[in-house]
């Protein structure tokens, strides 16, 4: 292959892992304005400064640890070597680059998904240390673990069971590990004040805003194509069966939710999210039917078990992250090893086994993790707003400016 068309092959690949980047870093504001939508209007602006400043924060801690955690790779070196353009450390034309700013707006993933569980009751400082800590260390050694074979894990799953773990675009690596999580850090956290009487009974608090929170679904489904797709991290392994099967999985889980969430919008709009949670994993190895059926329970799954964690079980994750990431996120790597096997149409290479164990270890280690990080904090420097700061709202109580600092006014 000549010079040039070796450079323009490496150019391309490099552009579409920077596309890919965009594409899930546009997923943050979804992120976003799925919380504003979803918390009480006095805590809406707290929701658009915690994601964005959660994503400063996990750029930092990956870009200075993270990343070498999970990959042994570090960034200490000149600028031409990080180019490509001397030595062979590093990719030409800044690939390795491109690579780990995609790979960062998926470690930032991690916080914005924990950010809606703890959301109208948890203090700014310890959660930006929280997510620091979680995005330097905790998240990237699973992720190192699954994606670069650390520690022996995967050579020891396919040794017992036949084949390494698959996780194509982080069902159990991203979404079971920030759910699981977060479920930990709830927990920690407490239930907001008044959220259920003295009796135990659930007390309803609505949402700010069906528009926003919906808005928040779009961004998020239209971004996921390039979580899923773009995760090939190369044109020559691009394939048409993520895309579609990423499509199939999404509606799956509208209609599920749809109809198990008796026509709610709120359940609709995440029932999107749920199906696309759980195709994640095995979104190169499924048939498209067997995409569908995936997210048609995850659908169905995010909305029993968001409704049975809020009235029975009584934990307060505000926009049912747990339900939504943790369980569809194990789910979807479960689901791999079943739709991912040849006699059910998918593609092969996986087993049930090393499905099975490899979904719980990421779901068993980030609870723990959760536990660990925020009950550390809890216990040194506090991880909760006072009854006074809550009940006026983490705008006013932490940025001092409501959503709408105008209307606020009084009257001249």
């Amino acid at each position: 292959m000549s010079p040039a068309i070796a450079g323009a092959a490496n150019g391309a690949d490099v552009f579409f892992i920077l596309m890919g980047a965009i594409l899930v870093f546009a997923m943050h504001s979804g992120f976003a304005f799925l919380e504003v939508g979803t918390v009480r209007h006095k805590n809406q602006v707290n929701a658009l400064v915690k994601i964005l400043v959660d994503f400063a924060v996990s750029t930092i801690a990956y870009f200075f640890v993270g990343y070498g955690v999970a990959y042994g790779v570090h960034f200490f070196v000149s600028a031409p070597v990080l180019n490509g353009n001397e030595g062979d450390l590093f990719a030409p034309q800044g690939r390795d680059l491109v690579k780990f700013f995609f790979l960062l707006t998926f470690a930032a993933a991690i916080p914005a998904i924990i950010s809606g569980g703890i959301a109208e009751r948890a203090r700014f400082w310890p959660q930006a240390i929280a997510t620091a800590i979680i995005v330097g260390l905790v998240y990237p050694f699973f992720e190192g673990l699954v994606w670069n074979g650390n520690f022996g894990f995967q050579d020891w799953l396919t040794a017992t069971f036949g084949a390494a773990f698959h996780d194509f675009a982080g069902s159990v690596v991203v979404h079971a590990v920030g759910g699981w999580l977060a479920l930990g850090a709830v927990i920690m956290l407490g239930r907001r004040l008044g959220r259920y009487t003295k009796a135990g009974k659930l007390v309803a608090f609505p949402p700010s805003s069906i528009p926003w929170l919906a808005l928040g679904s779009w961004f998020l489904c239209i971004g996921w194509f390039g979580f899923n797709v773009m995760s090939a991290q190369s044109l020559s392994a691009i394939s048409g069966l993520v895309a579609v099967n990423s499509l199939m999985a999404m509606v799956g889980g509208i209609l599920a939710a749809l109809v198990i969430g008796r026509n709610d919008p709120g359940f609709t709009h995440n029932g999107a999210l749920a199906g696309l949670v759980a195709v994640c994993a095995g979104s190169d190895l499924m048939h498209p039917l067997g995409a569908l059926v995936t997210g048609g329970i995850a659908g169905a799954l995010f909305v029993a078990m968001f409704e049975w964690s809020q009235s029975k079980a009584k934990i307060d994750d505000v926009l049912g992250v747990w339900a939504l990431h943790g369980l569809c996120g194990l789910w979807g790597g479960l689901a791999c090893g079943i739709f991912g096997l040849t006699a059910l149409g998918g593609v092969g290479g996986v087993t049930f086994m090393s499905q099975l164990v490899g979904s719980l270890a990421g779901a068993a280690f980030a609870l723990v993790a959760g536990f660990a990080v925020y009950g550390a904090l809890a216990r040194t420097i506090g991880i909760r707003m006072s009854p006074e700061e809550e009940h006026r709202g983490a705008d006013l109580s932490i940025h001092k400016i409501g959503s709408n600092p105008e209307a606020d006014m009084p009257a001249r």
